[in-house]
């Protein structure tokens, strides 16, 4: 899997390519933006919903369970690991993302428990919540 990103002479304006598929990511116009796309938190988050509403999605298919929507609202905020009941350090800051998941279709309270578990184990879900190396090298100029 690859993706591409490219600056250009649109001050924070990022063109994102994925296969035949492109993007837009920016900056809001109070940051020196021009609001032209989400920002990457904003996409980071897009692309948790997308997992794990596909993920609970095939899930039901393969269970034949009546699900017939998934409704996911995300949002990320950095909070003082001193406010945080759940973090392992009690210095600096911490990233959290809240996940509220909601379905419809005739589901038992079971079932929809079961698939909130599940969006809870989607592949991107796994990535975000794992140690991550990433390994950055320089390019020849182009």
């Amino acid at each position: 899997m690859n993706v591409r990103v490219d600056g250009g002479r649109l001050r924070y304006v990022q063109k994102i390519t994925v296969g035949s598929h492109v993007l837009l990511a920016d900056e809001p116009g109070e940051v020196g933006g021009a609001d032209a796309g989400p920002n990457p938190y904003e996409l980071l988050l897009a692309a948790l919903g997308a997992c794990a509403g596909i993920t609970v999605q095939m899930y039901a298919d393969r269970k034949q369970w009546p699900l017939e929507e998934a409704h996911i609202v995300l949002s990320w905020a950095r909070v003082h690991a001193k406010d945080c009941a759940e973090c392992d350090t009690e210095v600096g800051m911490v990233d959290g993302i809240e996940m509220e998941i909601s379905f419809s279709g005739d589901l038992s309270e079971d079932q929809r428990r079961r698939l909130t578990e599940i969006a809870n184990k989607c592949p991107v879900h796994r990535t975000l919540s794992s140690p991550i190396q990433i390994h950055t090298r320089l390019a020849r100029a182009q």
